[in-house]
């Protein structure tokens, strides 16, 4: 992926500007001999160096190589300190400065100046004179030294402590004991080059601020911008004064109300200009490049990938596309979560890559674009795609609906299954993936979390992609207030198409359903007043009179997971930016309520969440709601445990009596399978390696009765080599779990998922 260069180099300036004075301040302290000063100058140095040649400055790497080599040499005492040295590195660091500030002027880094040659070789001759003479006092006079050059004093270079040049007032303090002496080096005068013919002092262009200081400022703004509307409410209130005392113009206070109202009107609005200005300048502070989600997602896909046999390679674009600082810290989980549902679920093995035609080495694509006010990372594979009768059959066998239903499903809505809590059609459950946790995250976070939106998009052979819709900030945003039953409810503007006026007659009924077309699509049409369920007790007068009711019913189409809706308010009473504020603890479990905020009346209003308007919809209708499955899990479910490690069984027994499994124990094969066939178990759990019976043949054996054909079966074994894997699928275990990254967690959290639970 080519890097534009253009758009880092005023950051690296100013964080190699940074450093350059951290070498400096570190240098006057080098004589204390203090290693973490030695240290600082050290990573400094490399910093530098790792940041220039990422971005191709050569001759600044140049330099900032050599210093680091000159800084690695005195950390590990193989050279000693001395004053001709401290000059030579300096010489070396003002180098780097003057060629920064070049960059800083360049408007073609291409033109950035050569490394001066006799200056490296300046530095690289400090190491190599210092190495050669390691060890060694300074020459008495008139011993068989070269000289230095005459243009450079002689190097009086630091002794032991009981030398008398040790003693002596002039000479420079010592670093520890043992490092080495080093001897004259002849340094050769400061190179034209490396001295800037127009010397000047730089300012800085950057500040660094804290994060916590960045949020405050940010968190201030948006209360500055939310408490706008209070001044919209007071012209409201001004200009409905003025409209009421018109008809009697006569009265000087009259006309003066309504100049006061027409300025005020004007103030505000010019008002309101420099906070939307503000509101956008002050968010750009806090908006970091995706690079920091995006770029360690191709290390990852290739460990992931080798670690259940598989090759792929991972391509990551857009990546210097900005999101809010929040989003990116929330934006970790779903995207590893994607890109293990990519490498497990998605791609597939070599073998049965080249068998279909495919190269054996699969392909991740991770892609950001911009589309509006909004951000979409659209996570690719080129595996197989999802399989709509797996995804079907296993919903069946959740018991979340019955065949005719699921077979009755649409493309959209069995993918929508997948994002169900413990939902997994992998036909075996390893440490990656397969339990059901993960797809579930991903939805709660970019929907709930985030306020975005996912999207599933499958092809038989070709592949899949996720779609992930995310706004550029949560800091503030756009909501709409609707008035119903007297009450006032929200809508953030990401969920809102349109709004539109419905005549009566318009109104149709198809499917035992109301429906009005929008652009040549049926759209379901649903009074809000249903959805929300107001009780009577709780209708409050009209606040204002309707306006044009002649026209019809006011409607608000929302969209969400690919799906419209139509729902009818009485009135829409503002849209404006505002802060979401989160719902306090005890009401977070509300699924219709996604935050609140604060009007211009000091009231609070609930901002809906439209997702769950449209499960709720479903739910009036009498569909099955693919979001509900029963409440928690049978805590009778019985669990048979096999293993011939009385240790392992009673850990195992502990664990899964803790969390409300009946356990019976076995201690081996032969003895699992007499308990299996003379009762009968929800599930059964087996070692491999046991006497008389291991448990790939118990678990083979047991599939041919009828009644644990369904029933899941996990080994939980100390195998952890691909090829056991692949034969435990083989014989049909549902789940295969190493004992060495066995936890409570893990084999409770399988159980659950294959034994249908759907609680948290």
């Amino acid at each position: 992926m080519a890097i534009d260069l253009k758009k880092f180099i005023g950051r690296f300036v100013e964080e190699a500007r940074e450093h350059i004075r951290q070498i400096h301040a570190g240098l006057a302290l080098l004589d204390s001999g203090d290693p973490g000063v030695l240290h600082a100058v050290f990573r400094s140095a490399h910093t530098i160096k790792g940041s220039s040649r990422m971005l191709k400055l050569t001759p600044i790497t140049e330099i900032a190589h050599r210093l680091e080599d000159v800084m690695s040499a005195l950390r590990e005492g193989s050279v000693r300190l001395s004053p001709e040295m401290g000059e030579g590195i300096r010489r070396g660091v003002d180098a780097v400065s003057v060629l920064v500030d070049a960059l800083a002027e360049l408007p073609d880094v291409d033109r950035l100046p050569p490394a001066d040659p006799e200056l490296l070789a300046e530095l690289a001759g400090l190491i190599a004179a210092g190495t050669t003479t390691a060890g060694t006092t300074t020459p008495a006079p008139g011993s068989d030294v070269p000289s230095a050059a005459p243009s450079a004093p002689p190097v009086m270079a630091a002794t032991a402590p009981q030398s008398s040049a040790a003693s002596s007032p002039s000479s420079p303090t010592s670093i520890p004991a043992h490092s080495p002496a080093l001897s004259p080096v002849p340094i050769p005068p400061p190179s034209p080059a490396s001295i800037p013919v127009d010397p000047k002092l730089k300012t800085t262009e950057t500040v660094r601020v804290r994060l916590e200081k960045l949020d405050e400022l940010i968190k201030l703004m948006g209360e500055l911008v939310s408490s706008h509307a209070r001044m919209r409410q007071r012209l409201m209130e001004i200009t409905s004064l003025d409209h009421q005392l018109a008809p009697i113009p006569d009265l000087p206070v009259v006309t003066q109300l309504h100049h006061f109202a027409q300025r005020l009107r004007e103030d505000v609005l010019d008002q309101e200009t420099l906070m939307a200005e503000l509101h956008d300048k002050t968010l750009l502070m806090r908006m970091l490049p995706l690079a920091i989600v995006l770029e360690p997602a191709e290390r990852l896909a290739r460990e992931l990938a080798r670690s259940v046999g598989k090759v792929a390679v991972c391509h990551i674009q857009g990546t210097e596309i900005e999101l809010d600082r929040r989003i990116i810290d929330k934006l970790s989980d779903p995207i590893i979560h994607l890109i293990r549902n990519a490498i497990d679920h998605g791609l597939e093995t070599p073998e049965k890559r080249l068998a279909a035609g495919k190269p054996a080495q699969g392909r991740l694509t991770l892609a950001a674009r911009q589309d509006g006010g909004w951000v979409v990372i659209d996570v690719t594979d080129d595996g197989g795609g999802i399989s709509l009768e797996a995804v079907r059959a296993k919903a069946v066998r959740m018991g979340l609906m019955v065949a005719d239903k699921a077979d009755a499903l649409t493309e959209r809505e069995t993918l929508d299954l997948i994002f169900l809590p413990g939902f997994s059609t992998n036909t075996l459950v390893t440490d990656l993936s397969g339990r059901g946790v993960g797809m579930d995250v991903v939805k709660q976070t970019i929907l709930d979390d985030l306020r975005g939106a996912v999207e599933v998009t499958t092809r038989t052979g070709v592949g899949t992609t996720f779609s992930l819709r995310l706004p550029l900030s949560l800091a503030v945003m756009r909501v709409l207030l609707v008035e119903v039953d007297g009450q006032v409810f929200g809508f953030t503007a990401q969920y809102v198409t349109e709004l539109k006026r419905v005549s009566p007659a318009a109104v149709l009924n198809l499917a035992e359903r109301e429906v009005i077309i929008l652009h040549n699509e049926f759209v379901p049409l649903t009074p809000l007043s249903a959805l929300l369920d107001i009780p009577a007790h709780l209708t409050r007068p009209r606040r204002n009179s309707p306006r044009n009711a002649a026209a019809g019913m006011l409607v608000v189409v929302l969209t969400a997971r690919q799906e419209k809706m139509a729902v009818v308010v009485d009135d829409l009473l503002d849209e404006h930016d505002m802060v979401i504020h989160p719902l306090p603890p005890l009401l977070r479990k509300l699924p219709m309520v996604s935050g609140l905020v604060v009007t211009g009346n000091n009231e609070l209003v609930s901002v809906l969440h439209a997702p769950a308007l449209f499960d709720q919809a479903r739910r009036l209708r009498g569909e099955p709601d693919r979001n509900d499955a029963a409440e928690g899990w049978n805590r009778h479910d019985r669990v048979l445990v096999v293993d011939d490690s009385l240790n392992t069984r009673e850990i195992e027994k502990d664990v899964l009596e803790a969390c409300g499994f009946r356990v019976t124990l076995a201690e081996d094969g032969l003895d699992g399978l007499r308990q299996a066939l003379e009762e009968e178990f929800d599930a059964v759990l087996t070692d491999v390696e046991m006497p008389g019976m291991d448990g790939f043949s118990l678990t083979e054996r047991l599939r041919r009765e009828e009644r644990y054909r369904d029933k899941p079966i996990v080994i939980l074994t100390s195998r952890e080599k691909e090829e056991d894997k692949r034969r435990g699928m083989q014989v049909g275990a549902d789940a295969y779990i190493v004992k060495g990254d066995f936890s409570q967690g893990n084999l409770v959290d399988t159980l659950r998922s294959l034994l249908g639970w759907r609680g948290r």
